[in-house]
């Protein structure tokens, strides 16, 4: 290729490029969160109970753009950039008019996931920062949160009605996303349906299943290999109220215990102040018929907002925490977030 040649294509590809950078939208977002924790664990380790002062810092990096063909194509990535980068939470999403939406969720960002818990809060979930993992009842999701492909149906309005529907595929279930090219080295694999009914009126109802295919043989003590989890939810609001409902169930596989969960919570908000109430529960049920020992969490959160600066507050209680009876758990969280 002659030297003229090379010039011309040179100069075309600059001028392609710069066409396209002006078709892309680019925007940065962030926020600081000073918090103030305090734990009383009495049953727990010394490093479960104190007090502590930090700072979280995170970066949200949005870009869109459209395709000749009217397709819209749009990239996520949020970054907590307290300490070591990392990246919390990235997607790629891709709106196809009439043919939906396809978004793949490299860290988190389906739409099972987008359901554990969607009880109205004033701060954050009844189990949000509880060290006790155990105690933790968003289990929904979880398994095909990372590493997955979501596709949506387009919206549908009729008679005061607004309807979702969406579908979780993920190749490689309970692992995370690998990098482009890359394999994960396992047969587990999972789905995820979740449906979405909101009318005029102030009511929401919604239902997910999530299936997780192991792949492997069922073993004589086993009541299957593969594990199924169900979640249904009613909301409502009105005015300034809002209250709402959800119970959970996994139905483990081989023989483990299963877990059930129920939320419930109640909130009001005006203006820029917000104040919320509540609680959830998780049981485990094994095959064996041992003893059921729930583990109980109670929340009142608060919020007040002035322009960039929100102050935010959450006192929470585990009864029975770890599935032993009598144990409690405190804990309470003091924050100044700002968004930037």
């Amino acid at each position: 290729m002659n030297n003229l040649k090379k010039l011309g294509l040179t100069a075309l590809a600059g001028s392609l490029a710069v066409t396209a950078a002006n078709a892309t939208e680019y925007s940065v977002t962030g926020d600081a969160i000073l918090k103030y924790a305090s734990i009383d664990y009495p049953a727990g380790t010394e490093a479960q109970n104190g007090k502590g002062l930090g700072v979280d810092t995170d970066l949200y990096f949005n870009a869109s753009g459209e395709t000749d063909n009217g397709w819209t194509v749009a990239f996520f990535q949020a970054a907590n950039t307290d300490g070591a980068w990392s990246n919390s939470s990235s997607q790629v999403t891709i709106g196809m008019g009439g043919l939906g939406t396809l978004k793949v969720n490299n860290k988190a960002g389906a739409a099972g996931n987008g359901i554990d818990d969607v009880m109205p809060a004033a701060y954050n979930e009844t189990w949000d920062g509880l060290a006790l993992t155990t105690d933790n009842p968003s289990f929904f999701g979880s398994s095909t949160a990372s590493g997955s492909v979501t596709y949506s149906i387009p919206t549908q309005e009729m008679m005061g009605l607004t309807i979702n529907a969406s579908v979780d595929i993920d190749p490689s279930a309970d692992v995370g996303s690998t990098t482009a090219g890359s394999v994960n080295a396992t047969t587990v694999s999972g789905k995820a349906y979740v449906l979405k009914v909101a009318h005029e009126s102030g009511l929401e109802i919604g239902a997910g299943q999530e299936t997780i295919e192991n792949g492997k043989a069922v073993s004589s003590s086993s009541t299957g290999a593969d594990e199924e989890n169900v979640t249904a939810y009613a909301k409502f609001s009105s005015g300034p109220f809002s209250i709402g409902m959800q119970e959970a169930y996994a139905n483990a596989a081989n023989g483990a215990a299963d877990t059930e969960a129920t939320f419930w919570s109640v909130a009001y908000t005006a203006g820029d102040f917000s104040i919320s109430y509540g609680e959830s529960t998780t049981a485990n049920h094994a095959l064996a018929g041992s003893t059921v020992v729930e583990r109980e969490l109670e929340s009142v959160q608060a919020t007040y907002t002035m322009g960039a600066m929100t102050l935010g507050a959450a006192l929470a209680e585990t009864g029975n925490a770890g599935g032993t009876a009598g144990k409690t758990y405190e804990e309470t969280e003091l924050s100044v977030s700002f968004a930037f």
